[in-house]
């Protein structure tokens, strides 16, 4: 019995063997492909380089998002060797990489044909000081990133070349992101401004826009939207800044004008930042963005529509700004009150706390509006006890005042005590449908100018269709000869 029991395991333990094996190699041949993709990366920003085309540096850093799910500490210590040559940048590099995993399989040794023998470009030696703080912020080793944040931007302050800006735009970000992670970013805000002026006087449109969204984001994170403000009015965003900047940048401004009274603006800013962002992608940013939108929509008096609470992926993070919208639509002070104490920590993370207790006045007006629109003459006992007031003189002074501010359109009669409503008058007889109209037409022509502006022409292309010098001496000479030969026809038919 113990003979066969003993078979037995060992027939397992040959059956698990071959799984491990197949586990391990297919591991290694992930990394491998993981190597081989950055190093054509790396040739990719060498022939931007080389040929001072943009494009191909772009083209990598669009595809961070995949790269960095790639990369452990085995292919950086492959790539290091394929980098940086025997001496002190390869053992700085090799200090910050991550630690291997315990089941990691090493990659065979770089060939010697393959090791580098000189030091990169700045711009790869940038890419993979940035490839590796990426994964230094996903492993959460927060110590490191933050040196090799540092060694970063130390590398790329101390360079002038227009081939380093999107390297650099996109270094920018991650720099700040883990000062935020840090909970240091008031320290960082004086060498973002400088990286900023620098920015602007080199023209580097896309680390403006970087900068700028880095630092509102810096100042809105200690509430100071006083100063936020004036950086935006002291400063000129660049037009050709990448879409998801400028959603980023609409947000910011949508919060620093809800804070500053400024509802329409900010509902205004706040939908541009929602078109601009990625439509199936970026779920986190358009359901903070949403939420933003619904408060200020009950700021402006409306009521959002029941299907933006039904989109995928936002239903189950917008279920407290529905209950919110419910209370608000019915007028209901006690409803409201309650959601406000239940979801109260929910809406301080979501940055919409403040906003949120100023829709307590909305509520009433809303509610007085409905009953305005509802009934021709209705008594303040009444609007009391529908508002969940305390006496009828609360609702004679929230009405007057609710009159006054032009929410309705009524008459308070103390005599008779009652309120008339007047009779509401066509809005197409109104300059409304014009400026509607307006807004719309205004909106596709700046689309339109914006696509104009975002297309890409071969260059030297204009001049094919255009005749040289020559030619056109050439043309004139026979246009002259023609008119005499007309002229002399002339004379002699005459």
């Amino acid at each position: 019995m113990t003979s066969a029991v003993d078979i037995g395991a060992q027939d397992v333990e040959m059956e698990v063997d071959p799984t491990a094996e197949t586990l391990a190699d297919e591991k290694k041949n992930q990394d491998g492909a993981a190597v081989l993709e950055i190093r054509e990366q790396i040739r990719q920003i060498e022939k931007g380089v080389s040929s001072k085309e943009s494009r191909f540096i772009l083209r990598v850093l669009r595809n961070l998002p995949n790269t960095r799910r790639k990369l452990n500490g085995v292919v950086f210590r492959n790539l290091a060797q394929s980098i940086y040559p025997p001496g002190a940048d390869r053992e700085a590099a090799l200090a910050l990489m991550p630690a291997v995993e315990k089941d990691a399989t090493e990659l065979p040794d770089v060939p010697k044909k393959q090791v580098a023998s000189k030091a990169p470009i700045a711009e790869v030696d940038a890419y993979f000081y940035l490839l590796l703080l990426v994964k230094l912020i996903d492993a959460s080793d927060l110590q490191r990133a933050g040196v090799c944040a540092d060694a970063l931007m130390a590398k790329i302050s101390i360079q002038n070349r227009r081939t380093l800006d999107l390297i650099g735009a996109k270094s920018y970000f991650y720099y700040s992101r883990v000062a935020e992670l840090k909970n240091s970013l008031e320290g960082i805000r004086a060498f973002l401004h400088a990286r900023l002026r620098t920015a602007t006087l080199r023209n580097d449109f896309e680390g403006q826009a970087v900068l700028i969204n880095c630092l509102l984001r810096n100042y809105l994170h200690y509430a100071l939207y006083d100063q936020a403000d004036k950086l935006v009015k002291k400063s000129v965003y660049p037009e050709s800044a990448s879409n998801n900047e400028w959603a980023r940048f609409l947000y910011y401004l949508g919060r620093i004008k809800a804070a500053k009274l400024e509802y329409s603006d900010a509902h205004k800013h706040l939908v541009q930042a929602l078109r601009k962002s990625p439509q199936h992608a970026a779920i986190g940013f358009r359901q903070t963005v949403q939420k933003l939108i619904i408060v200020v929509e009950l700021l402006l008096g409306n009521i959002p529509e029941r299907v933006v609470f039904r989109q995928a992926g936002l239903r189950q993070s917008l279920g407290a700004y529905f209950q919110l919208t419910q209370a608000v639509r019915l007028g209901n002070l006690k409803r409201f009150g309650d959601v406000v104490s239940q979801f109260g920590p929910k809406f301080q993370l979501d940055h919409t706390f403040t906003l949120i207790i100023r829709l307590r006045h909305n509520v009433i007006k809303t509610a007085i509006r409905s009953i305005g629109l509802s009934y021709s003459r209705i008594s303040p006992q009444d609007i009391a006890k529908r508002l969940v007031l305390d006496s009828a003189e609360d609702a004679e002074f929230i009405v007057s005042k609710a009159i006054r501010d032009g929410v309705i359109e009524a008459t308070l009669d103390p005599a008779q005590n009652y309120m008339r409503s007047k009779e509401s008058t066509d809005i197409y007889s109104t300059r409304e449908p014009q400026l509607a109209f307006h807004e719309r037409i205004s909106f596709c022509l700046n689309l339109h100018n914006q696509s104009v502006k975002a297309m890409r022409y071969p260059p030297k292309s204009y001049g094919k269709d255009l005749e040289s010098a020559e030619e056109r001496r050439e043309r004139e000479q026979q246009d002259l000869e023609l008119a005499k030969e007309m002229a002399e026809d002339d004379e002699d038919g005459f």
